[in-house]
């Protein structure tokens, strides 16, 4: 990474300290801008921050960090930054996935060779469609790895593209329009429901969307990363961890975060940044904050939502044009160690029948605290399930939310009650969180978590830029290129802080 120190009067405001926005700002920190980052919650961290309630700690919304082996993007960032890493340990096997009616899980392991003979015993004669996702995640790694800007918007950005490119690269030409059920056609596949079930089951996860929609060089991405030498890891002590460490970054060169400060409007003249309206939510005060640059960390929902100008009517009408991302619903219980089953994962997913339905797609993400991980008191652990869920549902007459609330929470705890032992006895603190809850915590419009989905109109060179129509004015996050998770919304925070350090 460049290290060449900009001039101290160039000032830069972050809106929101989710990790991107965090990312960023510290970078920039680093490499000697004025930074300040405002957010309106109460701690940093965004959809990877945590809360406590009766001696638990749980995490809000991400449960796992990519990134972190060595040459990973937050390996890289907290080189830079001269941080130290959170300890973490690998997951492994990164998910155990449960299918309807089956009592044995689909293990994906960390170790290749355990991951290759695990799926050729679930998904007899598949293995060359497995072949070609790891010859793309290959070939899409090291391209990654070389800081390409997607989509480009200028020559600058073209040129960055361009120069990440090698002979390797070019596999991945041929397969830019196809999506996942594309590729299983290709290898006969697309017959096989078990097999589809479980793609569509993982992608979810890391796309909102399944076979017949995500792209295919994006799931070939999604699907491997899990595997040595790159991987999943579970943070010891909690997700906020990562925040923290982030902070330090910042606070260590200069940089200043604001927490309690929501951002209410991007001001602008001839179409280019000229500040920001900063409301303190304890005391009411407003003012304008000037600035040369600001950084978004918010969704594109949000960002059309904070200026008037102009220059970004297109940008809304395609906004407006996205599909409806998702919301989650989240259950966060704290239980008795004696609830969780001997070599239980830390990550589970389990699909139930169409006629056990929790949210839209009658499945549920579960995460395990492990002894010791700092999450719960001794003899006791935190056990997080999530499914995906249409946000509207929530927004309703207010009559209903509170009883849709309360389904939700006890269908949820049935259902992993056919694995766990939920008894009463067993199970010492429960809260429920809806995309109500979100929109109140990390003010993402109407709750929505995940970014806008990886289906090809939204992937890579036609997604939605780091730079916005507006000059100087920036978008990290799950909405820009390479997508949501921890990982990816710091390669797009370390790609707008390059672009910035350009000038052009």
């Amino acid at each position: 990474m460049a290290t060449a120190l900009k001039s101290k009067q160039t000032c830069i405001v972050v809106v929101g300290a989710g990790i991107g926005g965090l990312t960023a700002g510290a970078l920039l920190a680093k490499r000697g801008y004025q930074v300040k980052i405002y957010d309106q919650a109460i701690v940093p961290g965004g959809c990877a921050s945590t809360f406590k309630r009766s001696g638990f700690t749980f995490d809000v919304g991400a449960t796992q960090v990519a990134g972190l082996e060595p040459g990973g993007i937050h390996h890289r960032v907290f080189q830079e930054l001269a941080i130290q890493p959170p300890r973490a340990t690998d997951c492994d096997p990164a998910c155990a996935v449960f299918l309807p009616g089956e009592t044995e899980p689909i293990n994906v392991w960390r170790d290749q060779d355990k991951w290759q003979e695990e799926r050729q015993r679930q998904f007899p004669g598949s293995e060359p469609f497995w072949n070609l996702l790891n010859r793309l995640f290959e070939a899409s790694w090291r391209f990654q790895g070389r800081d390409p800007v997607l989509p480009p918007r200028n020559l600058w950005d073209l040129w960055q593209l361009v120069s990440a490119v090698r002979p390797d690269t070019l596999i991945t030409v041929p397969f830019t329009l196809m999506t996942v059920a594309d590729a299983l056609k290709l290898y006969g596949l697309d017959g096989d429901q078990r097999l589809k079930i479980f793609l569509d089951l993982q992608l979810k996860l890391y796309s909102q969307v399944g076979t017949e929609e995500t792209a295919l060089l994006y799931a070939a991405t999604a699907l491997a990363v899990s595997q040595a030498p790159q991987g999943l890891f579970h943070l010891e002590g909690s997700m906020q961890v990562l925040s923290d460490r982030l902070v330090t970054g910042l606070e260590k060169y200069g940089g200043k975060l604001m927490m309690r400060h929501s951002v209410e409007q991007i001001h602008t003249k001839s179409g280019k940044v000229t500040g920001v309206t900063v409301r303190n939510q304890k005391t009411g005060a407003t003012w304008i904050e000037k600035a040369e640059e600001v950084v978004t960390n918010v969704t594109a929902q949000n960002l059309v939502k904070l200026t008037d100008d102009k220059s970004l009517l297109n940008y809304q009408r395609r906004v407006e044009k996205l599909p409806q991302p998702s919301g989650a619903f989240v259950v966060y219980l704290g239980v008795k160690r004696e609830a969780i089953p001997a070599d239980c994962s830390p990550h589970l997913q389990f699909l139930y029948d169409q006629d056990e339905v929790i949210g839209e797609n009658n499945s549920l993400f579960v995460s395990v605290s492990k002894p010791g991980d700092g999450r719960a008191p001794e003899g006791q652990a935190t056990l997080i399930a999530s499914s995906f869920t249409d946000v509207d549902l929530w927004w309703k007459d207010d009559r209903d939310y509170d009883q849709i609330k309360q389904q939700y929470t006890k269908e949820a705890i049935a259902r992993l009650g056919s694995y766990f032992n939920l008894t009463p006895e067993n199970i010492i603190y429960t809260e429920a969180a809806t995309p109500r809850t979100f929109a109140n915590y990390t003010a993402r419009e109407k709750g929505i978590v995940g970014g806008l989905g990886q289906r090809i109109s939204t992937f890579g060179p036609f997604g939605f830029a780091n730079r916005t129509p507006i000059k100087h004015l920036w978008l990290v996050g799950d909405s820009t290129h390479p997508g949501e998770g921890t990982a990816g919304v710091s390669y797009s925070a370390l790609t707008v802080v390059r672009q910035i350090e350009a000038g052009i």
